[in-house]
């Protein structure tokens, strides 16, 4: 498993785990390593996902390089939690095998968990390929631990399709590794002989102050994800567009589709074939739901009539919350490209090439949106 490998590349002290499907391969496997000798990583084995997290959360106060991993239900569980760690500003990374939330009980793909945590102040990666789950999880760890940053990092990829693939994937040497990826060396711990105190209670004169200066984090972790990208780049030759916008074929293009995780690789042979027929198409692939690359979605939607927006995730009641999102960032924009938004995808079902094509020939027709099936 990709992540398992990055895990030990990014000699992680602890690793707390409540493995469920489908994150229990990179359980299984990070497990293993540690039976044969591989990596020397305090496994702890919990009764929850929710002590999975709380044993996490002591694990990074006490100054050890953390990770854990979970899916759906699992990640729901783990909420309460979220926002503590968060809110004590501890760094560390988990990955999400992404899966439907129940109910009814479903077992497969799409982003209703992880997309549902997007405010609890964790920066979230969403990768496409076995690859970049591999170099997403090293790179988090730089970002999480950056010291203008100092929070927790979600790496997403889309459950089964990516956590049950098979694959080519260039694993890095440790050296390398090692040059990007320095020991951890924590800011904040728990110490006796230098005493703080952790998530005290915040009276209504400064708990605001604090969200402020997460929010700050979070708006300065653009610049070093942008950073950790280009620097990843020198040293293992691969990266990620930007880091946080992956863009293809958008020089030209007047029509355009924006999405995450695997759907994309389908989209960009939708791309390919419709530029056969001297379409003006192309693909923005976000890499990070939060932060929200404003800035750089508008730059790079600046010559677009159309875009459309696919979701695997619903707002009962009212959209998809990545339509929300960019039509959000456009509202102060006098020239905007008509923007409508697709539901796909839920519960595992495939997003075909024609899903695509359809809501590309919509959004050059300026027809709203719709689910599909």
């Amino acid at each position: 498993m990709s992540v398992a490998q990055a895990v030990k590349l990014a000699k992680v002290n602890v690793f707390p785990m409540y493995p469920i499907t489908p994150a229990t391969h990179i359980a299984e496997e990070i497990s293993k390593m540690v039976a044969n000798g591989e990596i020397n990583t305090e496994v702890i084995t919990v009764e929850s996902e929710h002590s999975a997290l709380s044993a996490a959360m002591g694990s990074i106060a006490s100054g050890a390089r953390t990770f854990t991993t979970t899916s759906s239900q699992g990640l729901a569980l783990m909420f309460e939690i979220l926002p503590i760690i968060s809110g004590n500003r501890l760094p560390m990374v988990m990955a999400v095998a992404n899966r439907a939330l129940s109910a009814p009980i479903n077992i497969w793909n799409d982003h209703s968990d992880a997309v549902s945590c997007r405010d609890q102040g964790w920066i979230q990666l969403w990768v496409e390929s076995s690859q970049e789950a591999l170099d997403a999880t090293i790179q988090a760890f730089k970002i999480s631990e950056d010291l203008s940053v100092q929070l927790p990092v979600m790496v997403n990829l889309d459950g089964f399709t990516l956590s049950h693939v098979f694959e080519p994937v260039d694993v890095p040497e440790q050296k390398k590794v090692d040059s990007f990826l320095p020991e951890f060396a924590p800011v904040n711990i728990l110490d006796p002989k230098n005493p703080k105190t952790f998530g005290p209670i915040a009276f209504p004169n400064v708990y605001m102050e604090f969200r402020k200066d997460l929010d700050d984090a979070m708006l300065a972790s653009e610049a070093v994800i942008e950073k950790a990208n280009k620097d990843f780049a020198k040293i293992f030759n691969r990266s990620y567009g930007d880091g946080l916008l992956d863009l293809y074929k958008m020089e030209d293009a007047e029509f355009a589709i924006i999405g995450m995780g695997s759907l994309c690789g389908t989209a960009r042979s939708v791309i390919d074939k419709l530029r056969k027929e001297k379409k003006k198409v192309g693909l923005i692939r976000l890499r990070t739901l939060r932060p929200f690359p404003k800035a750089r979605l508008l730059k790079a939607c600046k010559n677009l009539k159309a875009l459309a927006v696919i979701d695997r995730h619903v707002s009962y009641g009212f959209e998809g919350p990545l339509l929300t999102d960019v039509r959000s960032a456009f509202f102060e924009e006098k020239k905007r490209p008509f923007i409508n938004g697709f539901i796909a995808g839920l519960g595992g079902r495939d997003i075909t090439e024609q899903h695509l094509q359809k809501a590309l020939e919509l959004a050059m027709q300026e027809k709203q949106g719709e689910w599909l099936f």
